[in-house]
């Protein structure tokens, strides 16, 4: 039978055709070990989180109180009245409605 494939197809097709074949069982070994891996995704890669989301929680409070002391620096050297935070949520929650308001923007 080998030599009736070889006569059939010259050697380049069958080798990329074995290649291809082999790329696809491997993709789909792949596939169904994890379709049926009993485990979660972070499980089977090992990952773990670097910070814990209390820290994560606090990154950002600590974050959002740097940008509006930026702003509130600049606005100064404009003369314009400083922002605090529950100002600057309203603004944002007014952008928002706007914004879907006019989805096209």
């Amino acid at each position: 039978m080998g030599e009736r494939l070889a006569l059939i197809y010259p050697s380049p097709v069958v080798f990329v055709l074995g290649s291809v074949a082999l790329v696809l069982f491997l993709v789909g070994v792949l596939v169904v070990v994890g379709h049926y891996y009993g485990g979660s995704d972070a499980d089977l890669v090992g990952w773990q989180p670097t910070r814990s989301p209390q820290v994560e929680a606090e990154n950002e409070i600590d974050d959002v109180r740097q940008m509006i002391e930026a702003q509130n620096e600049m606005r100064a050297r404009r003369g314009a009245p400083a922002l605090d935070e529950g100002e600057l949520r309203r603004e944002v929650a007014a952008e928002e409605i706007e914004s879907l308001e006019w989805p096209e923007r």
